[in-house]
């Protein structure tokens, strides 16, 4: 059984020959002394050295990928700013009409021929792709936080316009895209941050309300073409991972370990058999302070809990240079053992 075929089979709950391992997508500032320590040069020797089952291979990430004749991102156009919580472009929007001459990002812009590329020459892995799709973030940065959850209660119609806006600009890219791609890609693997450490950054009701209608419409789009829909979402999510199940979620990453309700064992209790997971192994405490011995005793708990439709992997995939290398080969080895 290869990568490929192993990863299909533990999101589709079939018989697989060990669980999964992805190593996840390491920081810039992690990899000299990742290489320096196993001896690697690129991030491709590394993955085989470690057997990792699983490339993320992002259409965004690509040089060009995005080519606006003004020069900007996606979603540049009218943002200045570098946190959440600042005030965005729309913070004092209330009208759906003044959307109208807002810079909005145009699907035509785009370019996969990298992407393709890339994805031609993975090999026997399992290829997670698609925009990234972190349409709850985008619609975030062009309110401000603040303002966004406001406007939820006050000028609801104009939130939903927005999400509209940007929801919508990623269905039709997506959609090019995936028709491009074909059997290239495995899973339309997408990010959208919805919990904080202990609980949802909104609350289930606007959830309903703002997120899950586009959120099942991704998921849909996914199926459509024959992927898997594997969500990325950091935080205590637990109070909505039943509706992300019925929105169609095969797999579910990172599992932030020490989040509220995000533990392996409350995983299990509650949603074992009806969805695959991917990571669990802590990055917040565990893999940056324990020893390979820890990490080892770790993964294989997490085994015995969440097996076998799980996929090991840190609980964070942007892995800091705080993480031991060591750490990272005790996570490897532990997950390959039979």
């Amino acid at each position: 059984m290869n990568s490929r075929q192993r990863i299909r089979a533990i999101i589709e709950g079939k018989p697989a020959d060990r669980c999964g391992l992805w190593l996840g997508h390491p920081h810039d500032d992690s990899w000299p002394a990742i290489h320096a320590y196993f001896g690697t040069k690129t991030e491709a020797d590394l993955r085989l050295k470690l057997q990792d089952d699983f490339r993320w291979i992002c259409p965004q990430w690509f040089p060009n990928a995005y080519r606006d004749p003004k020069g900007f991102g996606m979603f540049d156009a009218g943002l200045q700013k570098t946190r959440h919580g600042q005030a965005g472009p729309l913070a004092d929007c209330e009208d759906v009409r003044e959307l109208e001459d807002f810079p909005w990002p145009n699907p035509d812009y785009l370019s996969f021929d990298l992407c393709l590329e890339a994805l031609r020459n993975a090999g026997d892995v399992y290829r997670a792709s698609g925009l990234w799709t972190c349409f709850y973030h985008n619609v975030m940065d062009l309110f401000g936080m603040e303002n966004y959850m406001v406007k939820m209660y006050t000028h609801p119609e104009v939130v939903q316009a927005v999400t509209d806006r940007v929801c919508g600009f990623y269905h039709e890219a997506n959609e090019r895209f995936f028709k491009l791609a074909g059997k290239e890609v495995d899973g339309f693997f997408f990010g959208n941050d919805f919990g904080t450490q202990l609980d949802l950054i909104c609350g289930p009701a606007q959830f309903d309300q703002f997120i899950l209608p586009w959120f099942s419409r991704f998921t849909q789009q996914a199926h459509r073409h024959g992927y898997h829909a594997i969500l990325h979402s950091c935080g205590a999510i637990h109070r909505v991972i039943d509706r992300l199940i019925d929105a169609g979620v095969d797999c579910l990453h990172p599992l932030q370990a020490l989040a509220a309700n995000m533990d392996a064992e409350t995983l299990a209790r509650d949603f074992k058999g009806r969805i695959a997971f991917m990571g669990g192994v802590d990055t917040q405490q565990l893999l940056v302070s324990g020893s390979p011995a820890d990490i080892k005793a770790d993964v294989r708990r997490i085994r015995k809990i969440l097996g076998p439709r799980l996929i090991v992997s840190p609980s964070h995939e942007a892995l800091l240079p705080n993480v031991p290398p060591a750490n990272l080969e005790a996570m490897a080895q532990a997950a390959l053992e039979p």
